[in-house]
């Protein structure tokens, strides 16, 4: 190579870097919060070619315009549908602050709170899958199951064979599953074999096919998890459709096992559980379902008991512009007046969240986080530990529950009476690139369901303290922070 035509090379290269770095500070900060854009300018200023390339690729947070258009369109059908049902009678008795966050609900997601239901917690990993499977066969209607990961496996057989036994009654079977996290289980060709030789109906969510016209950020997923029968009776929670193990090698070598929650829940409120299956369906589909499988909340039978429970289905994700969840999660914390107990496997906050989680404790509140004491996803689990000094001497409780469990629950409580679950972690993959649905539950009964699941963990696990944290290696703490510097790439 001559030295002209090195140093032509040259110059278009330094003027490339340059190029690059001056659209970058143009193009990143627009429509992003703050530590996403520092982290995104950091990484293209340091690897300019290989930052951009990652920034076309997964820079995105918003799913395609005609889909978010299509979730618009969900959104005024439901409005429209619950706008003048009256679903919830004792209204004039709710809290002012409650009142406030469902209507914030209501505004971003479109479901109503409503009242008279009950909800009852499964925190036994094969018991929920057989107790879906027990609901799946008194089922006359329909079937709606939607997984983040669905695997057909030793585990969940019964749950397979009780779809089978409901298309031979005559019953419709729809199954929805994210087509990356579903296509990356093992046994993935048989699981997809099973479902077409059950006879149920079933799409993928997201599917990412670009020779079929199927893309976006490839991360963009659906990480719902939910069953509904007959429009009747409802699940949701924190599990997938698959063994406890996820049937990785790597989770077997380790000995892994997965810890969850789930609700069942009867009453109005399945209505809400439905719909977001619905959506999800006409998404995937273009088929809107009928008033066949579309049942209104008010044919749906209230429970009037002391213990009936008000709750609201929240569902969020990049279909959504506000982060509906997050706003749900800083709303509960700020309005919380004795504690807040928060369990979440990924625990990766915002600034407002750790702020809102901090000033609790300076605001006299007992906080406590319950997170595990392993974790499965390094990266993940370092950007967690970066959290934790600053938690301990903000005064938050820290519970570790023991190898080889990954506690995998989502859950947050606070005062007595009011609770979330669902499939929502405390972290900003949550917050702003899968979509998520919580289940906002007023109702002490419920609550104390919740405060003997935590007692649980407290009596499995241990409590870190803050002088144990100040024992930990740099080394440790070195990856932590570097860990939560790449988090915030969104």
């Amino acid at each position: 190579m001559s030295t002209e035509l090195a140093a032509i090379i040259g110059v278009v290269l330094v003027l490339a870097d340059w190029t690059i770095r001056i659209a970058a500070l143009i193009i990143v900060p627009r429509d992003r919060k703050p530590t996403a854009a520092m982290a995104w300018l950091l990484a293209i200023f340091l690897i300019p070619f290989v930052g951009i390339l990652f920034f076309l690729l997964i820079g995105s947070v918003k799913l395609p315009k005609k889909r978010r258009e299509k979730q618009l369109e969900i959104n005024r059908m439901i409005a429209d549908r619950a706008e003048h049902v009256e679903l919830a009678p004792d209204r004039d008795t709710w809290p002012d602050w409650f009142a406030a966050i469902a209507r914030q609900n209501r505004l971003l997601g479109a479901l109503p709170a409503m009242g008279g239901n009950t909800a009852t917690l499964i925190g036994d990993y094969n018991g929920s899958i057989d107790a879906m499977a027990a609901e799946i066969d008194t089922a006359a209607r329909f079937v709606h199951v939607e997984f983040f990961i669905v695997s057909f496996d030793e585990t969940t057989k019964g749950f397979f064979a009780a779809m089978e036994r409901a298309v031979q009654r005559g019953v419709t079977v729809r199954v929805l599953l994210d087509h990356i996290a579903s296509g990356k289980a093992a046994g993935a060709k048989e699981t997809y074999a099973e479902l077409d030789r059950i006879g149920a109906k079933w799409s993928f969510m997201l599917p990412v096919r670009p020779l079929k016209g199927q893309y976006q950020r490839p991360d963009l997923r659906n990480h719902r998890k939910l069953v509904v029968v007959d429009g009747l009776v409802g699940f949701m929670g924190s599990q997938n459709l698959i063994d406890r193990s996820y049937n990785s090698k790597k989770n077997i070598k380790r000995g892994l096992q997965w810890q969850e929650l789930v609700t069942r829940v009867t009453g109005p409120i399945v209505t809400g559980v439905n719909t977001v299956f619905l959506s999800d369906w006409y998404l995937e589909t273009d088929e809107l379902l009928t008033e066949e499988e579309n049942v209104p909340a008010v044919a749906v039978p209230a429970h009037h008991s002391p213990d009936a429970l008000v709750c609201q289905v929240v569902p969020s994700g990049p279909g959504y512009d506000a982060e509906n969840n997050l706003r749900l999660f800083l709303a509960l914390i700020n309005s919380a007046q004795k504690r807040a107990i928060i369990t979440s496997p990924y625990f990766v906050p915002d600034e407002a969240m750790l702020y809102a989680i901090t000033s609790a404790c300076y605001r006299g509140l007992d906080v406590q986080l319950f997170v595990s004491e392993i974790g499965d996803q390094g990266s993940v689990w370092h950007a967690q530990r970066s959290y934790y000094r600053d938690l301990l001497e903000a005064g938050v409780k820290i519970w570790l529950y023991p190898a080889p469990y990954i506690l995998h629950a989502k859950h947050l409580s606070i005062d007595d009476d009011v609770a979330v679950i669902g499939s929502s972690n405390m972290d900003i993959r949550s917050f702003s690139l899968n979509s998520e649905m919580m289940l906002l539950v007023r109702g002490a009964s419920f609550v104390e369901q919740m405060r003997a699941v935590e007692q649980g963990y407290r009596d499995a696990g241990r409590q870190l303290t803050l002088e144990e944290w100040n024992r930990e290696p740099t080394s440790a703490t070195f990856l932590d922070g570097v860990a939560r510097l790449t988090s915030a790439l969104q």
